[in-house]
């Protein structure tokens, strides 16, 4: 890079600004080391060097609008993590703080704290969640309700209610579905991403394994005791294959397989959900995570039959071994219907490492939400 002097150091940067609000994808290396035109301020402070890469990054995908490189240069880079971080070059260097940085070297953790106070700012601004309008049971059909594993009973509700069987109804049955308990553990933790918030997941299984308890969602025998206490026995069906639902629900028509969002959607979720409980209330926090950011994302993410990309480590695999064999043993002594085979709860595993969401996949996800929000604008 070709020393400059500072005041024409921060005229080429604000020169790289203006490039970059046009659409360019030239990074700061080379626009400096080029001798690129020099350009005007633009205001007080140079946006910071994380919030420059990631309006980078959005230009390399597509074409964000004015309004959205605005927010992306205005935005603070929320949760724990370094500071707004100026750029390398673009003018005196100070003996206090963080040294400058060239934007190229940012890890993509420090781009999704950005972009993760973009979304939770757009979700907000968006307005009020509208109340669900999900109609009423017909009396004369039996009724139902799907319960258990939270991601996979959300799939199958919404395919219900769209073919215009809402939950609820006459002497209602109770499906508690699920699947292995590695896959529900999963399940668990996205959907406590998407509604009250969580910690990372390996940090999340950790503290599930540390008080050797399970989520409460994917604990099917507490689940289904807490039910028949309610209904009875007779009412309770343990579900472990999905297409059984549809006729145990009283629709005649099978239902297509449910997809699940990756492990990078759950990571981005969490990261948007930490900012909003600084501007909402939870209950509110929680709505427009669910009804504003989830459909978003949901568009985006690169949809599966089973959650691969969260896979449970090592150290934590005996104890779920153990953890579904005894459920597997409380569920067969209970004495419930059961559709599918209790085996299915053991989980069998085809990888020797267990994976985290990857930075990197997050943002690339971030990215594509972010464009997304401006598409369905314009």
């Amino acid at each position: 890079m070709i020393e400059a002097s500072p005041a024409v150091g921060e005229r080429r940067a604000w020169g790289w600004v203006t490039h970059l609000r046009e659409g360019g994808t030239t990074p700061w290396h080379d626009w400096s080391a080029q001798q690129r035109p020099l350009g005007d301020s633009q205001g007080r402070y140079l946006p910071g060097a994380q919030q420059l890469e990631l309006l980078r990054r959005l230009n390399l995908v597509g074409r964000p609008t004015p309004a959205l490189a605005s927010q992306v240069l205005e935005a603070s880079a929320a949760g724990r993590g370094r500071p707004d971080l100026e750029l390398v070059g673009a003018g005196p260097e100070s003996e206090f703080g963080p040294a400058p940085v060239d934007p190229a070297d940012l890890s993509a953790g420090e781009l999704v704290r950005v972009a993760a106070s973009v979304l939770a700012d757009q979700v907000v601004d968006a307005g009020p969640v509208p109340a669900d309008e999900v109609g009423r049971p017909s009396w004369w059909r039996r009724g139902y309700r799907v319960v258990g594993d939270p991601e996979l009973a959300g799939e199958l509700r919404s395919q219900l209610v769209a073919r215009g069987r809402p939950p609820g109804g006459r002497e209602p049955r109770i499906l508690v579905v699920g699947g292995d308990l590695a896959t529900m553990a999963a399940h668990a933790w996205t959907h406590r991403a998407f509604t009250e918030g969580v910690t990372s997941w390996r940090e999340w299984l950790r503290l599930l394994h540390e008080r050797r308890e399970l989520p409460r969602s994917v604990d099917l025998p507490a689940v289904a005791r807490a039910w028949e206490r309610r209904v009875g026995r007779e009412r309770v069906h343990v579900v472990l294959d999905p297409s059984a639902v549809p006729r145990l629900a009283g629709e005649r028509r099978g239902l297509t397989t449910p997809t699940y969002l990756p492990g990078e959607a759950g990571e981005l979720a969490r990261r948007v959900s930490a900012v909003l409980a600084l501007l909402v209330l939870p209950e509110e926090g929680e709505r427009v995570l669910a009804h504003r950011l989830r459909p978003r994302v949901r568009r985006h993410a690169h949809l599966g039959t089973t959650a691969a990309s969260l896979d449970v480590p090592p150290a934590h695999r005996d104890w779920l071994d153990a953890a579904a064999e005894r459920m597997h043993r409380g569920l067969a002594r209970a004495g419930y219907a059961v559709h599918g085979n209790l085996d299915d709860l053991v989980p069998r595993w085809t990888s020797l490492e267990g994976t985290a969401p990857s930075p990197d996949a997050t943002l690339d996800l971030a990215v594509r939400v972010l464009l997304d929000d401006e598409r369905s604008r314009r």
